[in-house]
């Protein structure tokens, strides 16, 4: 059973699904353009051996979505979890990020370490490794034209308030290997989730803050100091598998990295019985 609750943290309300009542927490961030609802998959399977709890990330869905773009930085959304984690009487927790839930996680883990049982991330390079792609890889800067179009004012906005079911049929759906994991009830649970007021601005947000607002210099001074997990569909074609291949040089730590063939970048959906064993093996 998946319950729902508003949680105060950073003078924000954010919304969170909770299931399980297990002794340890386990923290699912979403993506974009994600919400809660994209870790559906996981949350039956984990919350039989623990807590879990998928929050609507500041700025998505029903969370609240403050205005301008500095409160969108990876750092900044980091903070609310590390408020979060107390808030829910835990002391730490297993985090697991996709997408840009997974920038938020590498993030998270590097400037709260103590907070880290272990992390976990899917489909999403180490921030210092996609920060080099750019520099050095033309293929990769060429696959993230979108990022770029996103730091446009308003135009975005527009482009998908008018498109969003196609736009979820044909990014999602469409890249995906099994097709029938995201059905069309998921896809308006996804457009509605779109259509709540400021929602995809506060969305765009993210990448308009990963220009426009300055690193926290703590995530490229400082390694991730807890055991971690890096799962990759290999068919993304928003990124690609060459990100993973340096990971272990940013982790002070045991790391391990599971490929799944046939699988895009929205992992958690189009394999998701793998996604759920790769990480029960790992937190066990």
């Amino acid at each position: 059973m998946i319950t729902h609750e508003f949680i105060t943290v950073n003078g924000l309300k954010l919304h969170i699904a909770k299931s399980g009542n297990g002794a340890k927490l386990v923290i699912l961030l979403h993506g974009w353009p994600e919400f809660w609802y994209t870790w559906r998959y996981q949350i039956p399977a984990l919350a039989e051996h623990y807590t879990v709890v998928a929050p609507d990330l500041r700025g998505f869905n029903l969370s609240d979505k403050p205005k301008g773009v500095a409160h969108y930085s990876a750092d900044v959304v980091a903070s609310d979890i590390a408020a979060l984690i107390p808030a829910l009487g835990f002391e730490k927790a297993y985090i697991v990020g996709h997408d840009w839930g997974g920038a938020v996680a590498w993030t998270f883990a590097t400037i709260y370490p103590q907070l880290t049982e272990k992390l976990a991330v899917l489909n999403c390079p180490h921030p210092r490794e996609m920060l080099k792609s750019f520099k050095e890889n033309p293929s990769q800067l060429l696959r993230s034209w979108y990022m770029f179009v996103h730091q446009i004012p308003v135009l975005p906005e527009l482009m998908y308030k008018y498109t969003l079911p196609l736009f979820f049929k044909q990014f999602v759906r469409g890249w995906m290997y099994h097709k029938e994991n995201f059905s069309d009830t998921d896809l308006q649970e996804f457009v509605k989730a779109f259509q709540q007021e400021g929602a995809m601005t506060g969305s765009l947000n993210y990448y308009r803050a990963m220009l426009q607002t300055k690193p926290n210099k703590a995530i490229f001074k400082n390694n991730i100091q807890c055991p971690t997990l890096l799962i990759w569909g290999e068919g993304d074609k928003a990124l690609g598998k060459e990100l993973t291949y340096n990971t272990q040089q940013y982790i002070n730590a045991s790391f391990e990295v599971k490929y799944i063939k046939e699988c895009s970048h929205w992992t958690q959906n189009d394999c998701p019985e793998e996604v759920n064993q790769y990480l029960l093996n790992f937190f066990e």
